[in-house]
């Protein structure tokens, strides 16, 4: 409910970009669709994406972590012409809103060469993301065969701006590209330690920087160390 007792209708806003759905408000918004009624509930998933592997002489299989997935938020949203909700009726039933808010959702957009990066906000709730999936159940039709009531059901996967998704995460894998500002005192195995957890490869790692005396480190060079291949060795 809002501050001063009005229903807040759930509101999707459409941009063109990610950032601008970030930072978006509904007056700067391509398209916007307003909740007929509010659905009665969502649903919210978290998932991790694992790689399964086997060790030689075990009995079963380890998930190993490999990254967090994008959250997806899973949506009704309810079409009706009946005239029973808000007393409108028109003789095209719910086609006309529901292809528009089909449009609006998975459209191409010829500006942008695709479909919209959409905002959803309810209350609480602010959901940047996109739709990825779309389905829509009939249920009422006029004796003509026109739909007068249509429920759709969305998923939305959030979209995360990739400098912000680094700083959520805080990644410090190995099996990442990093690059670390030299500091007074710092030593290229001393390097390797903290990124790989082992000093031995600072050779491959001054050879991939082109450092010919890697013992003198000079303080503010940037230094590239890349990630570890399949045997442990800096590529």
């Amino acid at each position: 409910m809002a501050d001063n007792g009005k229903l807040e209708k759930l509101l999707i806003l459409a941009f063109d970009t990610s950032e601008d759905a970030e930072r978006g408000t509904k007056s700067e918004a391509k398209e916007t669709f307003e909740a007929l009624i509010n659905p009665e509930s969502y649903t919210l998933e978290y998932k991790v994406k694992t790689s399964e592997g086997q060790g030689q002489g075990t009995s079963g299989a380890q998930a190993k972590y490999e990254f967090t997935l994008p959250e997806e938020l899973t949506f009704e949203f309810l079409f009706d012409n009946t005239g029973i909700i808000d007393g409108k009726k028109n003789k095209d039933g719910v086609n006309k809103d529901v292809d528009r808010f089909r449009k609006m959702l998975t459209g191409y957009q010829g500006k942008s060469h695709e479909p919209y990066h959409l905002k959803l906000v309810w209350g609480s709730l602010v959901f940047t993301g996109r739709a990825i999936e779309l389905s829509l159940t009939h249920k009422l039709f006029n004796p003509d065969g026109q739909p007068i009531r249509t429920v759709a059901k969305v998923k939305f996967k959030k979209s995360v701006e990739d400098k912000k998704r680094a700083r959520k995460e805080d990644k410090s894998s190995p099996d990442l590209t990093h690059r670390r500002t030299v500091k007074g005192g710092d030593t290229l195995p001393l390097l390797c330690y903290r990124i790989y957890g082992d000093p031995k490869y600072y050779l491959q790692v001054a050879q991939a920087n082109g450092l010919n005396n890697f013992r003198k480190l000079v303080p503010n060079t940037s230094l590239l160390f890349p990630p570890l291949d399949k045997k442990g060795a800096a590529p």
